[in-house]
């Protein structure tokens, strides 16, 4: 049975105008073929992404590795792929605890769109860092960078593997009220 929040949980009455939400635009609503495309994209586009900065941290790993003793290469990498095993199911709970304390403050639609400019913004600034400081970083955290992209593949693989995204619950919800304020 859905719950009142879920997306299978008819909304009744006349529909009041179906919000556009970022990414989904208004898909979320019938969850059908275009839905399904529209988060398959999404997770097309994150595997490409992970994989080519898992090798890329591979690669900036085995740059540091050449400059280790040979006597503690093999110490070294069996502490890496326990980091980064750790690190991977790390990645996947905290975006799991994430994703239902989400849940039960879900956004609405307009709180979507303010969290999207936002991030936006963000990702902004952060590329200027990123062309002076963050070569600097990316080199102290080379022996450590397998483990980040196993965090990182991690929380992203939990976060395209949930059954819906709080800002579909909240603007199902944002609807359900709509519909029931114009009843």
């Amino acid at each position: 049975m859905a719950s009142r929040a879920s997306s299978e949980a008819p909304v009744t009455g006349a529909p009041a105008e179906i919000p556009v939400l970022p990414k989904l635009g208004r898909t979320w609503y019938q969850r059908g073929t275009l839905y399904w495309l529209c988060r398959a994209r999404t997770t097309v586009f994150l595997i490409v992404l992970m994989g080519m900065y898992g090798l890329f941290a591979f690669a900036l790993y085995q740059g540091f590795r050449e400059v280790l003793p040979s006597s503690a290469r093999t110490a070294y990498d069996w502490a890496q792929v326990v980091a980064s095993c750790a690190a991977l199911v790390w990645g996947w709970i905290k975006q799991r605890q994430s994703h239902r304390k989400a849940l039960l403050d879900p956004p609405s639609p307009k709180q979507t769109w303010i969290a999207k400019r936002d991030h936006n913004r963000q990702a902004g600034r952060a590329a200027g860092f990123g062309a002076v400081g963050g070569r600097l970083l990316i080199g102290l955290a080379a022996p450590v960078m397998p483990a980040f992209a196993a965090y990182l593949v991690g929380w992203l693989a939990a976060w395209t593997t949930v059954r819906e995204y709080p800002s579909e619950v909240g603007a199902r919800r944002w609807l359900q009220e709509q519909v029931a304020s114009s009843a």
